[in-house]
């Protein structure tokens, strides 16, 4: 590629009578510290906050290891995750706009309706994937769950045969069944109650994304 695609840095007022001015981060990748701006730094046009990207080329924003034609290819890592990041650290009902500003004013760029299909539909197949995700997720934690539950239920049962005994140490190993047993509920319930949550909120990102509009803006000069 190119080059890292740069976020833009739109001014802290985010009043819609700003012009857009572009400016760059450090980059997108590292400790990904374009996704650390505060809501209120996104410009807000029209009612839609936007998360803006500086471009050389359009052929920035892909992956240049796909070989796929240029509507099946995936987006640059660099650029997903700020699209992501951006996304995930606006509110969640705030409708978003993704601007992409191209200082290339010589190469022919797609039509931006045609730019907008394919990052939504990219965004509704990794909407798609997170979904899948998640019903593993939930899969392996009832299979995870069940297996728990039986453990516990044979440690208490083979812990209420020792606790009849007057032998410390099978008292001891009657003591230490009662939390094994419950240890093996850890994970289970770690599944079931709390890993689930980050993929679902995952996925009501890009189902977001996957329905943002896209506009390109020629930033070159000689437009």
């Amino acid at each position: 590629m190119g080059g890292t695609p740069e976020a833009s840095s739109p001014p802290v007022s985010g009043s819609e009578d700003t012009p857009a001015r572009p400016g760059e981060l450090s980059g997108l990748s590292g400790e990904g510290r374009g996704m650390q701006q505060i809501a209120s730094r996104y410009r807000r046009v029209g009612g839609a906050s936007l998360i803006e990207i500086n471009l050389a080329t359009l052929d920035q924003l892909f992956n240049t290891l796909d070989p796929s034609p240029f509507h099946q290819k995936d987006l640059d890592s660099d650029a997903e995750d700020y699209i992501v990041g951006a996304a995930r650290e606006l509110p969640a009902r705030e409708p978003l706009k993704l601007v992409l500003h191209i200082r290339d004013a010589q190469t022919a760029v797609p039509d931006a309706r045609e730019v907008a299909e394919w990052i939504q539909g990219y965004f509704s197949y990794r909407r798609q994937a997170a979904a899948r995700d998640l019903r593993l997720l939930f899969r392996r934690g009832r299979k995870s769950l069940a297996i728990g539950v039986a453990f516990l239920a044979a440690c208490l049962l083979l812990r209420g045969f020792l606790l009849g005994s007057e032998n410390p140490l099978l008292q001891l190993i009657a003591e230490s069944l009662l939390i094994a047993g419950w240890v093996a509920m850890w994970r289970p319930l770690d599944i079931v109650l709390y890993d689930w949550w980050p993929l679902r909120r995952l996925g009501a990102t890009y189902e977001k994304l996957a329905h943002m509009p896209v506009e390109i803006v020629r930033t070159g000069a000689g437009r």
